[in-house]
């Protein structure tokens, strides 16, 4: 998992809100490019995550919607995380995270479900440093994880969850079209390789009828 920290310094508002919104509109514009739909399920982010969604123009589309489940219970019983792995791991660990994206993609009716939990401050929870922080995405063809280690305050860590959150969202994206890029390009050399064969066998088969035609 990828690891990611923060400088430190008290958060600047104004370049946090930029950031977030140069990601948001990135994973809009390529949603609505390849057709697809996106739910949220946040935690410590609170709602932050939809919300920088929804400020893109267009995000109609491919926004179907979210969940924020604060409390532990609520991961359960809304955003279908096991009830066990919640009971044995705690809400901030990176199966619960995995579980929270797949839980609101399948529970929106989304094609990608992008997932945010973690430790904001000021205190730890339950053992866990504040700045602990799990992203995850759910999508048609599996997922990913990264856990983050990000310092600053209370704001600057919300914040970063989500940008970063949007940029794992970002990359799994990328991923996908190359892997479409890659079967269309299997599809043509099908086709092409195809099309040789029924040349060939046009040309043998019209070579044999030249033969056979009586002098």
């Amino acid at each position: 998992m990828q690891r990611a920290a923060g400088s430190g310094r008290p958060a600047d508002a104004e370049a946090d809100g930029a950031e977030t919104g140069s990601a948001a509109a990135s994973v809009v514009h390529r949603l609505a490019q390849r057709h697809e739909t996106l739910a949220t399920v946040e935690s410590l982010t609170g709602g932050s995550l939809a919300s920088s969604i929804v400020d893109i123009a267009g995000v109609s589309g491919i926004y179907r919607g979210g969940l924020v489940v604060y409390d532990t219970e609520l991961k359960g019983t809304l955003a279908g995380v096991p009830a066990d792995l919640l009971a044995e791991r705690g809400p901030v660990d990176p199966d619960v995270a995995a579980a929270l994206a797949e839980g609101g993609r399948q529970r929106c009716g989304a094609d990608w479900g992008l997932a945010t939990t973690g430790v904001a401050g000021p205190e730890p929870q339950d053992g866990k440093p504040v700045g602990l922080v799990y992203v995850a995405v759910a999508g048609p063809n599996g997922g990913a994880i990264r856990q983050l280690d990000l310092d600053g305050g209370r704001d600057h860590v919300r914040a970063a969850a989500v940008v970063e959150g949007l940029r794992l969202l970002a990359e799994r994206l990328h991923a996908a079209d190359a892997a479409d890029d890659a079967d269309a390009a299997d599809a043509d050399d099908d086709a092409d390789a195809d099309a040789a064969v029924a040349k060939a066998g046009a040309a043998r088969g019209g070579s044999g009828a030249g033969a056979d035609a009586p002098r």
